[in-house]
């Protein structure tokens, strides 16, 4: 029938006790999706939904916050020797941020810009002790000579490998094209080798990857090794931001990118990690299934498992698996992220905090992990909200939209 109307069914009606598998009967659409897009009709149930909690990190000084110390963009986490490691992005200049019309030599445009990467060790993944540079900006025209930025870490037949982004200009310039390069060591202290060359390249010209390949992120499934990445496409400011593939046997490439690139639709930042016999992944901030967490079976062929919110920007995981998952991922319960302070143009920086979920499979019953971080209703302080606020221009726009808005018109007219 039409205009909305229905026929009516002479079967019961939809049990008050929700059936965790789906029930023969007509369902609507809504909840088709419930059973046949997620792991679980309930969140609560659903081994990849999480809450996510939030706690400062000890051990970093950031000058008072006055945005000339920034950290960032931390990698996923190792434990070696009893000692957890994360390596990020370190800015240390004299000023804060200028943009790219107001940068030099000394002075960066973003917060990325002029950095290098640095590391901490932590006994308990609460309080850090920030350990030394790691890699540093060559000389010029060294590849990564303006900043080196994003690592993340590989760990392969006993050897470190370090692959990050090397900017070879000031990051705004002309976006942020910049290639990713790699350097190994025997030892999580180091020291480094840069390999001196690009690792992965940038795809073919009208591409969606043609100008950068971002936040590499490295897992090894199947005895290969797995780099995940992301590239901004488009232009600007309606661009988009999807996540690829590309796999290697030898951490110096080549690297050979999968063909159903882009993998993800969404997601700003790359956080993956093996979970059963696949791969889950956090969707974070851009795109039409942002503020997601997604499963592939295969690790490529990616579909939403959860909808969730406060997600943690730039996660690196504590991920004890990444390199052996054993074809059972055991999933994740912690890792570090960076917040970025934008209030003041003039501190623009950005620092390291932890985030703890409940990501594990079977989590009820396996490491003791309660189910006390599946809430789907968080209650946020009032400020959270009031922190969105209209702009000064959206303001005024606003009110004076509101003087013309029609009337609401009131009849006298007794029926």
């Amino acid at each position: 029938m039409s205009n909305g109307a229905f026929t009516k069914m002479p079967q019961a009606s939809f049990p008050w006790d929700i059936p965790q598998t789906k029930p023969e009967r007509p369902l609507s659409q809504a909840m088709e999706r419930l059973y046949d897009q997620y792991l679980t009709p309930r969140p609560e149930d659903n081994d990849l939904f999480t809450s996510f909690k939030y706690t400062q990190l000890q051990g970093f000084d950031y000058n008072g916050g006055d945005g000339t110390v920034s950290r960032r963009d931390p990698s996923k986490i190792i434990r070696v020797n009893d000692l957890y490691y994360m390596w990020y992005t370190k800015r240390h200049t004299p000023i804060p941020p200028s943009g790219p019309e107001g940068c030099s030599d000394t002075v960066p445009s973003t917060d990325w810009d002029l950095a290098d990467i640095w590391y901490a060790t932590s006994a308990d993944g609460f309080n850090w002790q920030e350990q030394n540079v790691a890699v540093s900006r060559p000389r010029k025209p060294g590849l990564g000579w303006r900043s080196v930025s994003t690592p993340d870490i590989l760990v392969w037949q006993g050897r470190y490998y370090l692959y990050y982004q090397a900017f070879m200009e000031a990051s705004g310039l002309k976006g942020d094209h910049c290639p990713v390069t790699m350097s190994s060591a025997n030892s999580p202290q180091g020291p480094w080798t840069p390999c001196g060359k690009i690792v992965v390249e940038n795809g073919e010209k009208g591409s969606w990857d043609q100008f950068s390949i971002h936040d590499p992120y490295l897992l090894v499934r199947n005895g290969q090794i797995h780099l995940y990445y992301k590239s901004a496409y488009g232009d600007r400011p309606e661009y988009l931001v999807g996540n690829g593939l590309a796999i290697a046997d030898n951490p110096l490439g080549p690297f050979n990118k999968h063909p159903l690139n882009p993998i993800l639709n969404s997601g700003h930042e790359t956080t993956y990690f093996p979970f059963k016999q696949g791969v889950a992944a956090f969707a974070i901030r851009n795109g039409n299934e942002n503020n997601t967490i997604q499963y592939a079976a295969d690790g490529v062929n990616f579909s939403i498992a959860s909808v969730t919110g406060l997600m943690p920007i730039a996660a690196g995981p504590y991920v004890a698996d990444a390199f052996n998952s054993n074809e059972y991922g055991e999933g994740i319960t912690w890792g570090i992220s960076h917040f970025s302070d934008k209030t003041d143009p003039n501190t623009k920086h950005s620092f390291l905090g932890r985030f703890d979920c409940n990501l594990v499979p079977d989590s009820q019953v396996k490491r003791g992990i309660k189910p006390d971080m599946k809430e789907t209703d968080i209650i946020h302080h009032p400020d959270v909200y009031f922190a969105q606020s209209l702009t000064a221009e959206q303001h005024l726009a606003r009110a004076e939209k509101a003087l013309t808005e029609p009337n609401l018109i009131h009849s006298s007219k007794t029926i």
